[in-house]
């Protein structure tokens, strides 16, 4: 089931009996955890409501079985259970294969009373193919919560901009993700400051947006690599400064911009092989919308002045390393700014 599907249901108010929820969008996994709960209703734990892990997974099947005295269903959710993990071939503590064969036969044989009496959730991070998972699909409902793409999170920031009738223009709103990052709990912490900054109905912007959010180190790298490319050395030493008085560490720094001029260089060679960006960079769905942006910064560089900025990079690295350079002194005084424009 996608997760538009599930969220849905949720607020239809239908409730099944089990659930897998797993995959990286950890925000929007715990929001639909969240309603789950409150759809179930009054939880009282050891009772009606029950919690496992790892640690004791294996009372699941005990824990189905035993009443919930005076409610009328029980609500058992296992948190990273280890049961869709990847079987070891060494039997050990940690081994769940005998478990996992047991609790898929239990809920093959027994659906029919688990509908009527308890409602079981797996929250997983990851999940590896196998029986037990079959039965869940089968029996059940499972949902990936992949990082969303950037018209899922567009229309989602829309919908709360709606809710608190603020106005933001397209092109406003891909900029806010393009600062912010694709991270749905950070974007609506993020978006919710603007609402309260701009007030009901009026309009955000980009200088609104500039002035109050936090952009993610990956924005300002652009900023600082249009800079570079542009040649507009003064703009990009104050890009550059204005990290180093964030506090950002300067290795952090230097790895970052290493890996954005690895992928503005691997840009170049995609296009001229008329491949596809996005799968040469390896980048994931909410990360496509930044093709265009390394594309138009593969537009600002030759391929010998990317190799020349990468190699500059790896010297500073080995000079570094070897005591020849005071990496702190080398960043504060911006010759790295200076030493990458200077082709």
């Amino acid at each position: 089931m996608k997760i538009e599907e599930l969220e849905k249901e949720l607020r239809q108010g239908t409730l099944r009996s089990l659930y897998l929820l797993y995959g990286e969008e950890r925000f929007l996994l715990e929001t639909n955890l969240k309603n789950i709960k409150k759809l179930f209703g009054d939880m009282i734990k050891g009772i009606n409501y029950i919690r496992l892990d790892e640690s004791n997974i294996g009372e699941i099947i005990s824990d189905i079985e035993t009443p919930a005295f005076g409610y009328e269903k029980k609500l058992i959710i296992a948190k990273d259970s280890g049961l869709f993990k990847k079987d070891t071939k060494k039997k050990g503590k940690n081994d769940n294969s005998s478990l996992k064969e047991r609790l898929d036969e239990y809920l093959k044989e027994n659906i029919d009373v688990i509908n009527e009496s308890t409602v079981i959730v797996f929250v997983e991070e990851t999940v590896e193919k196998c029986e037990l998972l079959k039965t869940i699909e089968k029996l059940g409902i499972t949902c990936n919560f992949e990082y969303q793409k950037q018209f899922q999170i567009q229309a989602r920031l829309k919908a709360i901009l709606k809710a608190y009738k603020v106005n933001m223009e397209d092109s406003t709103l891909v900029y806010f993700i393009q600062c912010c990052g694709t991270d749905m709990q950070e974007l609506i912490n993020e978006i919710r400051k603007l609402i309260e900054y701009v007030g009901e109905g009026n309009t955000i912007t980009n200088k609104d947006i500039d002035k109050l959010s936090i952009k993610k180190m990956e924005s300002i790298i652009f900023d600082l690599t249009d800079n570079l490319g542009k040649k507009n050395t003064k703009q990009a030493i104050q890009v550059l400064r204005n990290l180093i008085l964030a506090k950002e560490p300067i290795q952090k720094i230097l790895i970052t911009l290493y890996n954005h001029f690895k992928k503005i260089y691997l840009t170049k060679f995609a296009v001229a092989q008329h491949k596809d960006v996005a799968s040469s960079l390896d980048l994931k769905p909410n990360q496509v919308f930044l093709v265009n942006k390394y594309k138009a910064q593969a537009n600002l560089f030759t391929r010998e002045e990317l190799r020349k900025i990468l190699q500059e990079l790896c010297d500073l690295d080995y000079k570094y390393k070897i005591g020849l350079i005071d990496l702190q002194v080398r960043i504060r005084s911006n010759t790295l700014c200076l030493y990458v424009v200077s082709f």
